[in-house]
């Protein structure tokens, strides 16, 4: 969220903690808000559900930039969110009998805000086959099986998690350019269908699943390595992920082998967090880190989870990255990884989910095993591998196997490139480093 276009003549420390605690809420309220307002306003109005709600954070970064945050700044902003939307539907015009529906139910959420969310028992009514968390739901309804695979994780990632156009692109190694022209067909299809995104019941919202899966776990990779900004990690998108997957293994149409086994990758991933970065907040790499920072509470937690994965006859992508993760955090030292298990395990994940960053994965697996060169040849040999060209991590590994390898000049050329795509603080000062060190072994040869 941009935060810079309006900023109020007011104590510049004011309004930096304004823009801080604004983008907070931006990350945290996003999926709500837009959940109660989809509901309410429609699918068909997705574009004035997102601009209420930017309108919304907008009206916040000023009125707390003067005056400090309010004591519930979750109910000012849904209050803020039914004022702006009730004048939109006055200005477009929209019945009076469902504006007034509209304006009643804003008014129910928000008493119920200021309540401290206080359950209401008629709530719970077939609570087995209903989620009452607008943030699943609005991950449901993005799953939508008329939406293209790809579009329904673009879309949830935009309404529901706040992400920028560019951070989708960057997910996705694609362009700004396109992910902007795929949401607006995405939008335009919603409408012109006049799709029902209401919530299904029972056994039908399996049918849905696959995708709430996918966008659970790019939210966690975004959060696990940023794709851009300062800050690595961004532990706040982690525990969202974490804490809607675990909201939805509680839920029977939820409770699947596949969302165990995603539950328990990232639980076993976000236990190395404390370790993965410094005391000034640079990277350090799984060789260099210090396990014993390690949560073991998570690890166990994640255990479980992946024991509970395996009841079931589905093996999924997801099943092979947790049993990824168990053997990184299984291992007491580094140099006592399996790394010939985590081998199959990524020979496993190519054949079922064959991708160019699995075989780049896969790669770095094969220099622990079968020396740098063998590795630099899995590279070369990988299907797709222009598609990755874009991304900094490709030409660091391979800068990291030419300086195993004595080619110190080869090491620079692919360590200056990656420097020049990295887009996060911590990964450009690591490699940085890199190539330093690189082109002081070249020059010293």
């Amino acid at each position: 969220m941009d935060t810079t276009a309006s900023t109020p003549m007011g104590d510049p420390a004011a309004t930096q903690r304004a823009s801080q605690l604004v983008e907070h809420f931006f990350r945290h309220e996003t999926g709500r808000l837009h959940g109660a307002l989809t509901r309410l306003l429609g699918t068909h109005n997705l574009s004035l559900v997102e601009d209420v709600a930017q309108e919304a954070m907008m009206k916040a970064f000023r009125a707390w930039s003067f005056g400090g945050p309010p004591a519930n700044p979750s109910a000012w902003i849904t209050q803020v969110a039914m004022n702006l939307a009730r004048d939109a539907l006055r200005h477009r015009k929209m019945s009076f009998s469902k504006e007034g529906n509209i304006i009643t139910h804003f008014e129910q959420t928000v008493a119920a805000a200021g309540a401290g969310g206080a359950g209401d028992a008629t709530a719970d009514v077939d609570a087995d086959f209903r989620i009452r968390d607008d943030s699943l739901r609005m991950l449901f309804v993005c799953s939508h099986p008329s939406i293209a695979a790809d579009a329904q994780v673009v879309l949830a990632l935009k309404v529901l998690g706040g992400f920028s156009t560019s951070e989708i692109a960057r997910a996705f190694f694609s362009s700004e350019a396109a992910i902007e022209k795929q949401l607006t067909r995405t939008k335009q299809r919603i409408a012109e269908a006049k799709l029902a995104f209401d919530l299904p019941e029972g056994a039908e919202l399996a049918e849905r699943l696959e995708g709430v899966l996918a966008t659970l776990y790019l939210i966690f990779n975004e959060g696990y390595k940023a794709s851009a900004g300062e800050k690595l990690l961004r532990e706040e998108l982690c525990r969202e992920a974490i804490r809607l997957t675990l909201l939805l293994v509680e839920h029977p149409a939820g409770k699947s082998a596949q969302s165990h086994a995603l539950l328990a990758f990232m639980l076993l991933t976000a236990a190395r967090f404390p370790a993965r970065v410094d005391e000034q907040g640079d990277l350090l790499r799984l060789d260099d880190q210090d396990r014993t920072k390690w949560d073991f509470s998570l690890i166990e937690r994640g255990l479980v989870q992946l024991a509970q994965a395996a009841q079931g006859k589905t093996l999924s992508e997801y099943h092979l990255q947790a049993g990824i993760a168990a053997c990184h955090c299984m291992a007491p030292t580094y140099e006592a990884t399996d790394w010939a298990r985590i081998l199959r395990l990524y020979d496993d994940l190519q054949s079922i989910k064959p991708s160019p960053v699995v075989a780049m994965n896969r790669a770095v697996v094969v220099a622990h095993l079968h020396g740098p060169q063998a590795a630099l040849d899995a590279i070369a040999a990988m299907p797709q591998r222009e598609r990755l060209e874009s991304h900094y991590l490709l030409h660091a590994i391979v800068g990291e196997l030419n300086h195993r390898l004595g080619q110190h000049e080869a090491a620079v050329k692919s360590f200056r490139r990656a420097l020049q795509l990295a887009k996060v603080g911590p990964e450009q000062t690591h490699l940085a480093r890199m190539l330093e060190r690189s082109e002081g072994l070249s020059q010293s040869g």
